[in-house]
């Protein structure tokens, strides 16, 4: 393809990207745990221990009105065997495609130990008791922008968001037990969960545990090897 005059040239700085610079954790599918959320706990605990940046993160993914992909950063708040968790606003863009399609994928990437995880299922809510522990769980400033309830709104008075933010913090601290309607917990169920290890030699190794069974918690998984 041919650059065009004046762009950057995008290509030349992917070329200066080391693949795998670190090496790469070992790791033995054959005496993989039983339990998905086990090896998961080793690695995340691996991630943290190594201090790789942000090990909590996700990238959720979700799927639009129109049937498009979709897909943002959030932090993963618990993992048990009723699912993944994570909190946002129902009104939000991803909160209304949840609603739609009620199923969604997350993917974890440690780019420092060459180890991604991804989870696939279905997604349910939390109570409205736990959906009020964990808003109030929130510092100030994270409970008075979900009141705003204008997510991805375009702005057309760049110091209207301020002023708002302001009205909403001095709503919290008059009252610190108020709590968000629409702030809402949102589990992952696993239908699939696969972790993938690089190689240097790219001989990478990826395991998928499958869900056994429809069961609203799931305590079984069938284990497999996948091709790199």
């Amino acid at each position: 393809m041919t650059k065009t005059p004046g762009s950057p040239d995008i290509r030349s700085i992917l070329g200066r990207v080391t693949v795998f610079g670190a090496t790469p954790p070992a790791f033995d599918p054959g005496t993989a745990p039983a339990d998905p959320l086990e090896l998961f706990a080793e690695w995340l605990a691996d991630a943290v221990d190594a201090g790789v940046a942000d090990p909590n993160a996700m990238t959720l993914s979700t799927v639009d009105a129109d049937g498009s992909p979709d897909a943002r950063v959030l932090i993963l708040r618990d993992a048990t065997p009723e699912g993944w968790s994570f909190g946002t606003s129902s009104s939000s863009p991803k909160g209304q495609q949840l609603a739609a399609r009620g199923a969604a994928a997350l993917t974890f990437y440690w780019p420092a130990r060459g180890r991604q995880v991804r989870v696939r299922g279905r997604v349910v809510k939390g109570s409205a008791e736990e959906n009020a522990e964990s808003f109030l769980s929130r510092g100030t400033g994270g409970r008075a922008e979900s009141f705003l309830g204008r997510q991805s709104d375009v702005i057309d008075d760049p110091d209207e968001p301020r002023r708002a933010l302001d009205e909403v913090r001095q709503r919290i601290e008059e009252d610190p037990d108020l709590v968000s309607p629409t702030w809402t917990i949102y589990r992952v169920v696993p239908e699939t969960i696969e972790f993938w290890q690089a190689s240097r030699d790219r001989s990478h190794l990826r395991l998928r545990y499958r869900a056994a069974g429809d069961a609203i918690v799931v305590h079984a998984f069938h284990t497999e090897r996948l091709w790199p």
